[in-house]
């Protein structure tokens, strides 16, 4: 059991103060697992804990170096860590509730008890102001009764040191939370007190533990295990599909004029922070709204959007498969396939010069090739940081026994790379990650036959060999209708270009088994060309094997069904075919009219008495319904 420093007395210094929070840290730890299960507020999608010990995990970052010599000092870095780290609602709460404290003490060597109950009342006006819509019954309703709870403890002569001051406090907050469980519908229905108050509770404890014996306890380890109950029925109400989250750092940042703009955009907005760095928090259907509106106010930074709705369905979901499939958004897939399988998928970032977008989240396949026509400037692509994969693993990870991870090739990108550190972070070995050594549709099929594989109860041995046999079996194509966006993007030299329209040449790009895309054929002539092209995969599909086949198209639905046509409907051994927009991961090197095709062989052959296939997911937004 570690000892970090002397109980306090009658004020509390640097050190002191590190190994109180880091008790109450190390306690929240300890229930993180019980958080995620038990949330169901403000939407039921399982990831309190996880978001409120990452929070915490950014402040015992702080803990961990260098000491500082003041009180105050300390609560300033500590604070900021907590902006920085914040993740979600109940995150975002407690980093305000941290900048309150900081604010108030940031001139203070040590803190005596009456400076600590000031302190509590301004953090409590902090974390309310955070809020636009402020709800009882919430961590909200929980810091306050904090402030109020210590300002009675001091009242009652309970304030000579913080042993009595926190044991006379505990009690109350531990009223306080249970009657959460009857105060909003959300809490009632499923029978639960609210996870973010039991959150903030279980910190105070560990604090209270700490004042009361010396000891921090020991540093427990965020394992992420999977519940072993399911989590309570909520409903999902399904108004704002995503959770978004950014920082904006500038100069006299007016904080109430940006809530006001962004109150009309979602629910749940939380606008924490200083005037110099802000975080701000917004359920929302437009992402992109939010952050065209925050660079308004300064420079946007930590951009994501997580989808709720994926991950409410995964945290009920959970206890009816073993094993889950995450991919990027290099990976093209019909839409329906995310919930219908239960994929998940961590978005690329796209930069149009300085302005950048999260793949597939805040500029569609559609309005991507509108700004590829439109801009001068070619677009550059770049893997998503580890900190996103990370957040998706450890949200995954208490749902699910395993998680397998289908990137984009490592010859191409360094997805893969991010990914693999990020789940060295999560420390499980419960994470697969996987180099598909393929992009856009050949991806896209690797990951639906891993998840359909996975949705039928496979444990995660037989997914990982269904996953080496597709990715052997799968061929993808892409037919560039011109070269100017390939020579722009320096994926093929100019004087190819020249040579290529000289001769009148169309480029077939391919993937290689290495995962490399080169150009590795070219069709003389455009008379019948799609014609053409669809031989080339013709050609390559057995007769006495069935397939999936994939079309994408560069904002060319016509021409995309065409080629789907040419490839399936006069053979009987395709099973499934999907016809879909065309992503980034080629469509940046082809352009507006860039087709691409994947055909991916399956281990069952077709039998001689096997009826026909039936056609499935021709529609652009379909997939392989029945």
């Amino acid at each position: 059991m570690a000892v970090a420093a002397a109980v306090p007395t009658a004020v509390l210094d640097a050190a002191q103060l590190s190994a109180a929070l880091r008790a109450g840290i190390y306690r929240l730890f300890t229930v993180t697992d019980h958080l995620n299960k038990i949330n169901v507020f403000p939407v039921p999608d399982g990831d309190t804990g996880t978001n409120m010990s990452m929070t915490c995990a950014a402040m015992l970052g702080i803990l961990d170096a260098q000491p500082e010599p003041g009180a105050g000092a300390l609560l300033v870095r500590v604070a900021d860590a907590a902006l920085d780290g914040a993740r979600g609602n109940s995150g975002a709460i407690l980093a305000q509730f941290m900048q309150g404290l900081a604010d108030a003490t940031e001139h203070l060597p040590v803190i005596s008890i009456p400076e600590w109950l000031a302190a509590l009342r301004s953090a409590t006006d902090y974390a309310r102001g955070a809020l636009n819509e402020p709800r009882e019954g919430t961590i909200l309703t929980l810091i306050q009764e904090l402030a109020l709870a210590s300002d009675a403890a001091r009242t009652a002569g309970n304030d000579e040191n913080w042993r009595d001051l926190h044991a006379a406090v505990l009690p109350r907050l531990e009223a306080a939370l249970a009657a959460t469980r009857d105060g909003l519908p959300e809490m009632r229905s499923a029978n639960v007190v609210d996870a973010g108050a039991a959150g903030f509770v279980a910190i105070i404890a560990g604090m209270a533990h700490y004042y009361s014996t010396g000891e921090t306890g020991d540093r427990p380890v965020l394992d992420y295990t999977m519940h072993s109950e399911q989590a309570p029925a909520a409903a999902f109400d399904g108004h704002y599909q995503y959770c978004a989250e950014c920082i904006v750092t500038g100069v006299a940042i007016d904080q109430r004029r940006l809530r006001e703009e962004l109150s009309a955009q979602g629910a749940s907005l939380v606008v924490a922070g200083s005037n110099r760095k802000t975080r701000v928090h917004l359920h929302t259907n437009d992402p992109q709204s939010l952050f065209a509106t925050v660079e308004r106010y300064g420079a946007v930074s930590g951009q994501k959007a997580d989808d709720m709705l994926a991950q409410q369905h995964a945290a009920h979901h959970g206890h009816t498969q073993r094993v889950v499939i995450v991919t990027d958004s290099a990976a093209d897939l019909p839409d329906d396939a995310l919930e219908r399988l239960d994929l998940h998928v961590v978005p690329m970032r796209v930069h149009f010069g300085s302005h950048s977008y999260l793949d597939k989240v805040t500029l569609t396949p559609a309005e991507f090739y509108r700004e590829l026509a439109a801009n001068p400037v070619h677009p550059q692509t770049s893997q998503p940081p580890p900190g996103d994969f990370r957040r998706l693993f450890e949200f995954l990870t208490s749902h699910f026994h395993d998680v397998v991870s289908i990137c984009v090739s490592s010859r191409v990108s360094g997805t893969f790379n991010a990914a693999v550190t990020a789940a060295q972070r999560v420390s499980t070995d419960r994470i697969r990650v996987i180099d598909s050594r393929t992009v856009s549709l050949g991806q896209g099929l690797l990951a639906m036959r891993a998840a359909e594989c996975a949705k039928s109860g496979a444990d995660l041995q037989t997914v990982m060999a269904a996953v080496d046999s597709a990715r052997a079996a799968t061929t993808t194509l892409a037919l560039l209708p011109r070269l100017d966006y390939a020579v722009r993007g320096g994926r093929v030299p100019r004087l190819f270009k020249l040579l290529a329209k000289a001769l009148r040449l169309a480029i077939v790009l391919g993937v290689r088994p290495d995962g490399r895309v080169t150009v590795t054929a070219a069709i003389w002539g455009r008379h019948r060309l799609i014609q053409r092209f669809a031989d080339k995969l013709r050609r390559r599909m057995r007769p006495d094997r069935r397939y999936w086949v994939a079309v994408g198209h560069g904002d060319a639905e016509a021409s995309g069904r065409e080629l789907l046509q040419a490839i399936a409907t006069t053979q009987p051994q395709v099973e499934a075919q999907h016809l879909l927009a065309l992503g980034t991961a080629l469509g940046v090197h082809g352009g507006p009219g860039t087709l691409v095709a994947a055909i991916m062989e399956l281990e069952r052959p077709l039998q001689p008495d096997d009826p026909r296939p039936s056609r499935r997911g021709n529609h652009p937004r379909d997939a392989a319904d029945s």
